[in-house]
């Protein structure tokens, strides 16, 4: 019976992903019909810059809902890493979506385009902040504050947070979009393990491989470097943020984290920065340490100081 079970439970998964390959697209690893979860596309056509129709080619986002009568009126969207090359959508994305929703928050988590599919930034970035927008639009259909909105993302996912919290667009009044009228600004930051220096000198992983791709334009990947580098971009507006490393991260060097950090103490922005002494690169939510484990803990109480875990109640009447 147990056997049985299991298969059904697979084959119901299974059905789920197949079904986010073809229209709408969601990360591998979150979308499920058979729960509910349902996945929406951030343009209603094609994305800007967009060089085709395929999944790579539409960012989505991937709903995920608190238990019926447990929102507390927050929101999260969730940025996957992956080297920009694929979505870690399962223990970047989902887990990190189910946790948040345990804590009442709603949960997005997004699909955005990447440069294993010829898309570089600011592609990428155009993805975070419609994102943020349609969260933030949306609010009353999503039963969320529109000012309780957090971004969390983790390792290239980490950095295309922090520029999405650094390099945000106000927003147009007079926009036909109703989307394109609000600030794409996230209320709160959150950062695992970023990799600050995505597109830097000193690690360049990222800048290689756009050298690969416009090898005859390569002033165009230099270009990257200044533009989004987003510990250049920290000011006094950059949200409140949560930050968390680890020590020996042989991927991503702790120094990263501890770059932006500082950008954000010299700002005068409220942060909280966490390093741990083991833990490898992209382990998620933890994985068995028992230190590293506590960052969740840590996070959760940052969450309730910033009044993001209860309803907010109406002021009383004089």
């Amino acid at each position: 019976m147990r056997r049985f079970f299991a298969v059904l439970v697979v084959a119901f998964l299974g059905l789920g992903l197949s079904q986010a390959q073809t229209e709408p697209c969601a990360v591998a690893g979150t979308n499920n019909d058979f729960l509910g979860i349902r996945t929406i596309r951030l343009w209603p056509g094609d994305a800007p810059l967009a060089t085709g129709k395929a999944c790579e080619d539409t960012p989505t986002l991937t709903i995920f809902e608190p238990a019926h009568g447990q929102g507390n009126g927050s929101a999260v969207v969730v940025l996957p890493g992956g080297s920009y090359l694929h979505l870690a959508g399962n223990h970047e994305g989902r887990q990190v979506a189910d946790w948040f929703t345990t804590r009442g928050f709603r949960a997005f988590v997004l699909s955005y385009r990447l440069a294993s599919h010829g898309y570089i930034l600011p592609a990428p970035l155009l993805d975070a902040r419609r994102a943020v927008q349609t969260v933030r639009a949306r609010a009353r259909e999503y039963q969320i504050d529109p000012n309780r909105i957090v971004i969390i993302g983790f390792s290239a996912g980490g950095h295309l947070a922090a520029l999405a919290a650094t390099q945000f667009v106000a927003g147009k009044p007079e926009a036909e979009d109703p989307i394109e009228r609000v600030s794409s600004r996230p209320d709160y930051l959150v950062l695992g393990y970023p990799w600050i220096a995505a597109v830097s000198e000193s690690d360049p992983r990222y800048l290689d491989g756009c050298k690969k791709k416009y090898a005859a334009d390569k002033d165009k990947c230099e270009a990257l470097r200044n533009a989004y580098s987003p510990e250049l971009s920290v000011t006094k507006e950059t949200p409140p943020t949560f930050l968390y490393h680890t020590f020996n991260d042989q991927s991503v060097p702790v120094e990263q984290g501890l770059m932006f950090y500082e950008a954000l103490i010299k700002a005068g922005v409220p942060s909280e920065a966490h390093i741990f002494p083991n833990g490898p690169h992209g382990v998620g939510l933890g994985k068995g340490d028992v230190v590293l484990d506590q960052w969740p803990n840590l996070l959760e109480n940052w969450l309730r100081a910033q009044g993001l875990l209860t309803v907010e109640k109406p002021a009383a009447k004089p």
